[in-house]
């Protein structure tokens, strides 16, 4: 099954009226995506994977804020020192997507998964669906239950 149809699957199986769009510009980036689906660019989903103290755990964050380390080591509860970014190939091997399409939803692995309170700002947002050219529009609300995160200021602030 393609990473793509994997994401649908998922939506499905979790009653979500979501559905997978494909592009094809690139929405491998918050802002190639906002460009492609003509949102703000802080509706656009960011998933980022981290491991903290070796648990797999994905961050939600709005495209247009850049997550602090120290706040989120701090959330979870682990020395910043033992919160690391997913090499690419880790993010492949834990969630079965690709940097640039990594999806909230259908991964191979189970995540700790954090919200960022600046998603708030929004009640639809746009995640990734499993590859550089697909995304799915969802609420935020939905978006939160369905992946079972917990909600966190997680970001700096902005300069």
């Amino acid at each position: 099954m393609k990473p793509t149809e994997r994401v649908a699957a998922a939506l499905e199986a979790l009653g979500l009226p979501a559905k997978v769009v494909e592009f094809d510009a690139s929405t491998a980036t918050a802002e190639a995506a906002a460009a492609a689906v003509g949102c703000e660019l802080g509706q656009i989903v960011k998933t980022l994977f981290f491991m903290a103290e070796g648990r797999p755990t994905m961050v939600l964050v709005a495209g247009d804020q850049q997550v602090d380390t120290a706040k989120l080591a701090e959330l979870l509860g682990v020395s910043r020192k033992r919160l690391k970014m997913g090499s690419a190939d880790e993010v492949l091997a834990m969630t079965g997507y690709p940097v640039g399409g990594v999806s909230p939803v259908g991964g191979l692995t189970r995540c700790d998964v954090v919200a960022d309170a600046s998603l708030g700002r929004f009640e639809r947002v746009w995640a990734a669906a499993g590859g550089p050219h697909a995304v799915f529009p969802i609420g935020r609300e939905e978006l939160v239950s369905a992946t079972g995160a917990q909600w966190g200021a997680i970001t700096r602030e902005a300069p």
